[in-house]
């Protein structure tokens, strides 16, 4: 159960609290620490979820008011941290009228809440039973296991066939039968199939464009037709459907064209016979759950192809490629026994097969746990046409130490085939305490990590990731997936939904992805809610009573099109949000400056501003924000960040650093105080100045390990000399240089400076020469580079051979290189983007 989760997060906050000496935690700490006691009983008892599986009726009145009790405590510590920050700077506040009210307050709530706790932990009795010792420390913290690289999800094992047939078909050259249905049940393989045909080499030469549409049950003509302007490099801003259609039919023309139509539920028939017409100048495949949906849609019954399920030596081979080695082979004849007896209960689908062997190979050291799984496969099994697939995927949630369990179900509020942002979903956790640091890794890092695990687990699937280290960069959820996350966050009550999966509001929820099917004024009747992310723009949201939401954590109005005039009053209410931890507004152009209110949010710990064209001030007020880990604010026209970000101790990652020559401005040297940071992103341009105080700064910033230079296309060469003064950080791992015009790199970018470096990332230079070892040798024994990644874009003037390039770096598995015309002797060719790979040797 994910609320073991919330009970292990609220004890540990509990537990740094008190170790941290805080005011106002020491002033409760007798009743913190009954607190974290009782608390600590109770997660031991539900860590061991066979206590109350057995009695699901007595569960589901006793979990929502446990995890009712949790939130209520939680915010009573976040509000006496919160006070903590304010007794810092004004001494006298603690013995105010407010003071000593708050005071007041929170010892009665407090005690009221211990005595809730008591008669909970005294209701427990019943469900007791006799066990055997067990360590909560394995519930606390997710293992985190393989990853996601030892197996490629692209295999289509059992599917050959059937691409092949669909391929047929496509160059028969039939004009008459220009439209494919693939029908089957969810799982079976469907898209895979039309993924293969859309991305294979051979049938893309009989087309001129291929258009890829993830249609899902809440299908919308608008949102088709902007997606196939997109696909066809189009622009589709402020145009009507109307005129979508024209442009679509300009684009189109005298082209041939491939269209994918995938996960078709309905359909407005005569909005696609006008969309798709008959022509003998394209191809169609539709993938349906439905045949009636595909005949509809002008199929002919005899090109509607039924994938079938896998047989049991096909099955075999899939489900050895994901539990075994890379290879597929497993040396112990007991588990290849136990591992087909599985594979019995899967029905040969494929996605079954596949989620079944990613939770097995986390056990591939100990029998007993297969024989388990295999043992208990059905006993989750639920009624209907999937209950293969239910049980498998209900499997791999139960394996999920409480921890993941808790970051999954955050999907569920994501629309079906919803492009999710790495990036905002960490910074979910994050911002809602799911994920603490600990030891040497960031809570973002360690978010990456849980998120490369739920990918490992094929719980998730990647859209795009970064090529050198495979992190996400964006994700989705397979329907199957979803809908058991949905079912799940119901039960567990941190949301709601109606019977087509689409999100509902009620008094008690906790998470909500904002679309345009909810009312904003129904926000007024949640005043739980602790997460709120934009999944459409809505202006009228600004009409909204978001200052109720008193419990929110996390704000996203990423991307967020506002009116101007709404902007002020969007910033009083954001302001008035004091436990808000995680705040998102990149892109949102209508963001010209950040008020001085924002001091009132102590309690935020993620601000991301990224990409507001328009911001043009910040205040100073930003550096009482004294929790801030994450200040994201690159891309945006700042002229300089104020004096005082020193005080931002706890800060790890810092973007749009600009080093300015001003008084008002922030001085580099600054940045020696911020002893946690990890990653920095700056700015250098003709008005920067590095002083001789701060030629070294860099090379003092012991944790730094990412550091991004933007050099603005600046040709003053006061900019290199500025460059070439600076030392980089001892343990740096990655490195970009973006937008420097000059001919030479800085004098430190060699192998003697930049031992520990992984990754380094040229983007839009004039370099000519790629010199970076400082005593060259013909010694086969001399110290070479470290490097496993490297990328070279807009690089016209680079002259190079790619021989002696990757002699110098034997560790180079991944290279990216676009527009490096002079690169000499590389294996593909370097006017055009393309990846190198060390396995496609």
């Amino acid at each position: 159960m994910a609320t073991d989760a919330m009970l292990q997060t609220l004890t540990d906050k509990i537990f740094t609290a008190l170790l941290n000496q805080g005011q106002f935690a020491l002033d409760y700490k007798d009743q913190f620490e009954a607190m974290k006691t009782k608390l600590d009983l109770m997660k031991t008892f539900l860590s061991s979820t066979d206590n109350l599986r057995s009695r699901e009726k007595d569960a589901q009145n006793f979990l929502p008011n446990l995890r009712k009790l949790i939130y209520e405590a939680e915010d009573i510590l976040t509000d006496c941290l919160i006070r903590d920050e304010y007794q810092k700077e004004e001494s006298c506040w603690i013995s105010s009228p407010q003071g000593l009210l708050f005071r007041y307050k929170t010892g009665k709530q407090l005690s009221k809440i211990n005595s809730r706790i008591q008669k909970m932990e005294t209701g427990l009795d019943v469900y007791r039973r006799p066990e055997r010792p067990i360590n909560p420390g394995n519930y606390a913290n997710p293992v985190i296991g393989y990853s996601s690289q030892d197996f490629d999800p692209s295999e289509i094992i059992g599917l050959v066939k059937d691409v092949e047939k669909i391929k047929a078909w496509i160059v028969s050259g039939d004009k008459e039968l220009n439209r494919v249905g693939i029908v089957g049940m969810g799982g079976l393989g469907k898209t895979t199939i039309a993924q293969k045909i859309f991305n294979d080499r051979e049938v893309g030469t009989y087309f001129d464009q291929k258009i890829w549409l993830s249609v899902s049950q809440n299908f919308s003509a608008e949102r088709i037709m902007r997606v196939m302007l997109k696909e066809l490099g189009e622009d589709s801003d402020g145009l009507d459907e109307c005129n979508l259609l024209r442009k679509i039919y300009r684009k189109l023309g005298n082209q041939t064209y491939l269209i994918v139509m995938d996960d078709v539920w309905n359909i407005n028939i005569d909005w696609w016979n006008k969309l798709c017409p008959a022509s003998e100048r394209s191809f169609i495949i539709i993938t349906s759950r439905d045949e009636d949906i595909t005949r509809n849609m002008g199929v002919d019954i005899s090109r509607i192809h039924r994938p079938k399920t896998l047989n049991k030596e096909e099955s075999w081979s899939l489900f050895s490629k994901f539990a075994f080695s890379r290879r597929g082979i497993c040396p112990n004849e007991e588990f290849v026994r136990i591992g087909r007896e599985v594979l019995d209960k899967c029905g040969g689908l494929p996605l079954a097969i596949k989620t079944i062997a990613a939770l097995l190979k986390q056990k591939i050291h100990s029998l007993a746990e297969w024989k388990k799984i295999n043992d208990n496969f059905h006993e989750l099994t639920t009624e209907g046409k999937n209950r293969q697939v239910m049980a498998s995927l209900q499997l791999s949630y139960d394996e999920l130490p409480s921890l993941l369990k808790q970051c999954l179900l955050c999907f569920s509020i994501y629309p079906e085939d919803f492009e999710i942002s790495g990036e905002q979903i960490v910074h979910w956790w994050v911002g809602e305490g799911l994920i603490q640091g600990r030891d040497t890794k960031t809570a973002a890092e360690l978010g990456f990590q849980y998120l490369s695990e739920l990918v490992s687990r094929c719980l998730v699937e990647v859209v795009h990731r970064r090529g050198y280290d495979g992190r996400v960069y964006s994700c989705k959820m397979h329907d199957l997936v979803r809908d058991m996350t949905i079912k799940i966050a119901k039960d567990e009550a941190f949301c709601s939904f109606d019977e087509q999966g689409r999100q509902k509001l009620r008094e008690e929820s906790r998470w909500l992805g904002f679309t345009n099917d909810i009312a904003p004024r129904s926000l007024k009747n949640s005043p739980k809610l602790r997460t709120l992310i934009m999944m459409s723009s809505n202006p009228n949201l600004l009409n909204s009573k978001l200052e109720l939401l008193s419990s929110l954590r996390v704000l996203d109005f990423s991307g967020m099109k506002l009116e101007i005039l709404g902007v002020k009053q969007l910033w009083k209410r954001i302001c008035s949000l004091r436990r808000l931890a995680n705040l998102n507004l990149s892109g949102v152009a209508e963001v010209k400056e950040v008020p001085s209110s924002i001091q009132n949010l102590r309690n935020l710990q993620i601000l991301v501003l990224r990409n507001c064209h328009n911001l043009a001030k910040i205040g100073p007020s930003i550096t009482d924000l004294k929790k801030l880990i994450v200040l994201d604010l690159g891309s945006c026209p700042l002229k300089y960040l104020p004096h005082g970000l020193e005080k931002l101790v706890h800060i790890q990652e810092l973007s749009g650093f600009r080093v300015v020559s001003n008084t008002l401005s922030c001085p580099l040297h600054a940045l020696l105080k911020l002893e946690h940071l990890r990653v920095l992103r700056i700015n250098i341009n003709g008005e920067s100045e590095v002083s001789k105080e701060d030629e070294d700064i860099l090379s003092r910033l012991g944790k730094l390990q990412i550091l991004a230079i933007d050099a603005e296309q600046c040709k003053e060469k006061g900019v290199s000399e500025m460059l070439d003064r600076l030392s980089p950080p001892p343990k740096l791992e990655e490195l970009y240089l973006r937008r420097y015009h000059h001919e030479t790199l800085p004098k430190w970018m060699n192998l003697t400076q930049l031992s520990n470096l992984q990754y380094l990332c040229l983007e839009d230079a004039f370099i000519t020469d790629f010199d970076t070892n400082p005593e060259p040798s013909e010694d086969s024994s001399a110290p070479k580079w470290n490097l496993e990644g490297l990328c070279l874009k807009l690089m016209p003037n680079l002259d190079l051979e790619w021989e002696i390039l990757s002699k110098d770096m034997p560790l180079l598995c991944y290279t990216e290189i676009s527009n490096c015309v002079r690169l000499k002797n590389f294996p593909y060719p370097c006017d055009k983007p393309f990846v190198w790979r060390k396995n496609q040797e």
